[in-house]
């Protein structure tokens, strides 16, 4: 219902800035969580470029995934949390507890707060990653019963970190939950408009494209969606009577080749897509430029693994109607053009 107050964790992030721009266009008040308060003027710059002036009807909480302050605050007075924050690091950490501890640990203080305060329904934000990995590629799209492995093969720390913490909050809601409801979204990678130079990723992927970082295109497959489609999935979990104690994947479509993904840019973005490469890079390129490059060791598990996955429970239960794979594409690559965040947009702007 309009005018209930609404906690978004990581309003920073590209996911939550969206969530709060919805929100706030529903007629929600939100309060947002950041680490710093000095965030603050960041935050509501990024949602000015959305399309909203927050006012009022925003405010902010200093609290960290790490330490018990400032939960009891943020939660104060909620009907619904949205807990968004989760870290995700360009490269592998040097210690995948680095990565697992404030995923799991930062989801049970959420959970707990939310639960002390009498909050109705958190909905979390987990991922594709704790679905389709650690486990013999599936011939079948994954779908919402499948799950992945920690333990398995060429399981990455972030990887392991989703899986963990979304197994954590499920296994609290069911021993020490009390009223409060669950509901979890699992995004594929997220792509969409950016809002500033905070985003996801997946973004990375076609601002390196774009800019003509990469000679060539890996052997990968992912699944892309649209971060407004994720914001909105969040807020239907929020009330919808289906959504509770159910996960949902975010996915606009079937999964697409980085060639692809390079061949939509080259299509639909004309001149500024003109250092995008489309040569295949053979997997042996790949694996000695990760000798040198973490971020690029972090997807030499993945070349040639074409998984898919499917959003039939959404549309069933949700009502999902999802922005197409190439036009979440292009609203990337058109944002990032629109703010100058691309090599040849910056020699514009200076």
């Amino acid at each position: 219902m309009a005018g209930e107050l609404v906690l978004v964790t990581g309003g920073s992030g590209f996911i939550g800035a969206h969530c709060i721009i919805q929100l706030l266009q529903k007629g929600y008040k939100v309060r947002t969580t950041v680490r710093s308060l000095s965030r603050e003027a960041e935050v509501r710059a990024m949602l000015r470029q959305g399309g909203v002036d927050a006012g009022d009807q925003l405010s902010f909480v200093a609290a960290d995934l790490t330490k018990d302050d400032g939960w009891a605050d943020a939660v104060a007075g909620c009907t619904y949390v949205l807990h968004v924050a989760s870290p995700f690091p360009p490269a592998a950490p040097t210690h995948e507890d680095e990565l697992i501890i404030p995923a799991r640990d930062g989801a049970l203080r959420v959970l707990k707060a939310a639960r002390d305060a009498g909050v109705k329904r958190v909905v979390l934000t987990s991922s594709f990653a704790s679905i389709g990995y650690g486990q013999k590629v599936s011939k079948k799209p994954y779908n919402e019963e499948n799950w992945t492995d920690p333990n398995g093969d060429d399981v990455r720390a972030y990887v392991k970190s989703k899986t963990i913490a979304e197994k954590a909050a499920w296994d609290f809601i069911a021993n020490e939950g009390g009223a409060l409801e669950l509901s979890v979204v699992n995004p594929v990678g997220v792509f969409g408009p950016v809002l500033g130079p905070d985003y996801s990723t997946s973004i990375l992927l076609v601002q390196r494209l774009m800019d003509g970082a990469l000679p060539g295109v890996p052997r990968l497959y992912f699944g892309a969606v649209d971060v407004r489609d994720v914001a909105w999935m969040h807020i239907e979990c929020m009330t919808n009577p289906a959504a509770k104690s159910e996960r949902f994947l975010a996915v606009a479509g079937d999964f697409l080749s980085m060639k692809e993904i390079a061949q939509i840019l080259k299509r639909r973005m004309g001149a500024a897509a003109k250092r995008v490469p489309t040569f295949q890079l053979p997997d042996f390129m790949v694996r000695m430029a990760a000798k040198r490059d973490a971020a690029v060791a972090q997807i030499v598990p993945e070349l040639g693994k074409h998984k898919n996955a499917t959003n039939e429970k959404a549309r069933r239960l949700l009502g999902y109607k999802p922005i197409s794979n190439e036009d979440c594409i292009i609203a990337t690559a058109e944002s990032m053009v629109k703010l100058g965040l691309l090599k040849d947009s910056q020699k514009k702007a200076a």
